[in-house]
């Protein structure tokens, strides 16, 4: 078994674990609803400025695979925004509802630090072989997960402005999601005033 293959398929349902327990042993406070709301919200506007610009094409289960090498907006800055964004909405999500704190808040971050790692090394390999030079100026330039700070401009062929509609498409489910587990979180406070 890919190991690497395997995650890729099922990154769009490991986090439901993670999400249950946030759900069952939610303690929410104001604080932790305030800084784990502001985290989630960082991490959905990086997600939704990549999927503005790549569209619905991130979200294939099957194989690794990319019809182009996508540089613009978020991705000129990191290799991987749409990841980063997760891992910091999984995050944010695990401190509103401080639950078994800091347990699952630390566990969250780690798993899916693993889980993406592990992903991103299977579709790079795919990069490299499709791109070639194109991909590793880009390797060489731009980090897998912290950003740099300047935005990387390189000579590429695919170029693709932020479209919203474009994004709204792609990051509906999504969206539909995080404001469903806010709306928990928020119920779930004000139940235990």
């Amino acid at each position: 078994m890919d190991l690497k293959q395997k995650l890729f398929e099922i990154r769009s349902y490991t986090p439901i674990p993670f999400i249950l327990i946030a759900i069952i042993f939610a303690e929410p406070t104001f604080e932790t609803l305030s800084i784990g709301f502001a985290i989630a919200i960082i991490g959905e506007s990086i997600r939704f400025w990549g999927v503005s610009i790549c569209g619905s094409e991130t979200r294939t289960t099957g194989a690794v695979g990319a019809t182009n090498l996508v540089t613009d907006g978020p991705f000129g800055f990191v290799r991987n925004p749409l990841y980063v964004g997760n891992i910091l909405m999984y995050v944010g999500c695990s401190f509103m509802s401080n639950s078994i704190y800091p347990w699952l808040q630390i566990t969250t971050a780690i798993y899916f630090i693993f889980q993406y790692h592990i992903i991103v090394l299977k579709e790079e390999e795919y990069l490299r072989k499709v791109f070639k030079e194109e991909y590793s100026n880009y390797e060489k330039n731009v980090p897998r997960f912290f950003p740099r700070l300047t935005k990387y401009i390189g000579n590429h062929s695919f170029h693709r402005k932020a479209d919203l509609s474009r994004g709204l498409k792609s990051e509906l489910r999504t969206l539909q999601s995080f404001i469903l587990i806010s709306a928990i979180m928020l119920y779930q406070y004000f139940k235990n005033l």
